[in-house]
C-alpha cells in the first residue's frame, strides 16, 4: 500500500499531526497549514566542486568563496550541495562543505537556521583575515590572503611572496604564483 498519499489525506486532515509526532512543538502549532508543493529547480552554479579521485570514497567538497555579505548565501550553497548529492548520489560517498570569507563580518548576518549544518563537522568556514601572515602561510595559502591584504600594504607582501615562490616552489610552480601574484596585484 501506497504511505504517500495515506500521510498526505492524514496532513490534509489534520496538519497538527506532525506536531503531535514531534518532542517540542512550536507555540503556535494550530496555525500552521499543509501544503503539498513542488519545488522548481533554479540554475545553480557553485563556486567550485573538488572530486575525489576515481574509485576512491573520498567526499566530494563544496567550496564557495564570498567576498562581500550574501543573506542568503547558506540556503543557496547548501540547497546546490545537497542537489548536486542527491543527483550524483551513486557516484559519490560523502559531503564536505566550504565557505571561503575575507573576515567574520562579511558572513550573513541570520545564520540561525542554519545553526545546526554549521555546526556539523562537515561544514567549514575559512576567513581569510585570521589565517596569518603571508610569509608565515603555505605559498597557495598566502596568494588567497593577498587577496584581502589592504592597497597600501599590497606592494611589499607581493615582494615578500615572489621571493618565497623563487626560493621555495619548483620553476613552473613558482613562475604561476608570480603570475597570480600580478593578477592579484593589478586588480
Amino acid at each position: 500500500m501506497k504511505r504517500d498519499s495515506i500521510f498526505y489525506q492524514l496532513f490534509r486532515q489534520s496538519p497538527t499531526l506532525l506536531f503531535e509526532l514531534l518532542p517540542n512543538a512550536p507555540a503556535n502549532a494550530r496555525s500552521y497549514r499543509f501544503d503539498s508543493v513542488a519545488v522548481k529547480e533554479p540554475r545553480f552554479e557553485i563556486d567550485g566542486v573538488f572530486l575525489p579521485p576515481e574509485g576512491s570514497t573520498g567526499p566530494v567538497f563544496f567550496c564557495e568563496v564570498q567576498m562581500q555579505r550574501d543573506e542568503k548565501l547558506c540556503e543557496r550553497l547548501f540547497a546546490e550541495a545537497f542537489l548536486y548529492f542527491y543527483q550524483n548520489r551513486d557516484k559519490l560517498h560523502d559531503w564536505q562543505i566550504v565557505f571561503i570569507y575575507p573576515s567574520r563580518n562579511t558572513e550573513q548576518r541570520n545564520l540561525h537556521p542554519f545553526r545546526g549544518l554549521l555546526a556539523l563537522d562537515q561544514v567549514h568556514r575559512v576567513y581569510l583575515d585570521e589565517l596569518g601572515n603571508v610569509q608565515d602561510l603555505p605559498l597557495s595559502a598566502a596568494l588567497a590572503v593577498l587577496t584581502i591584504i589592504d592597497a597600501n600594504q599590497a606592494p611589499a607582501a607581493a615582494r615578500t611572496l615572489l621571493e618565497r615562490a623563487e626560493r621555495e616552489a619548483p620553476a613552473e610552480t613558482s613562475r604561476a604564483i608570480m603570475d597570480m601574484v600580478v593578477t592579484i596585484i593589478s586588480h
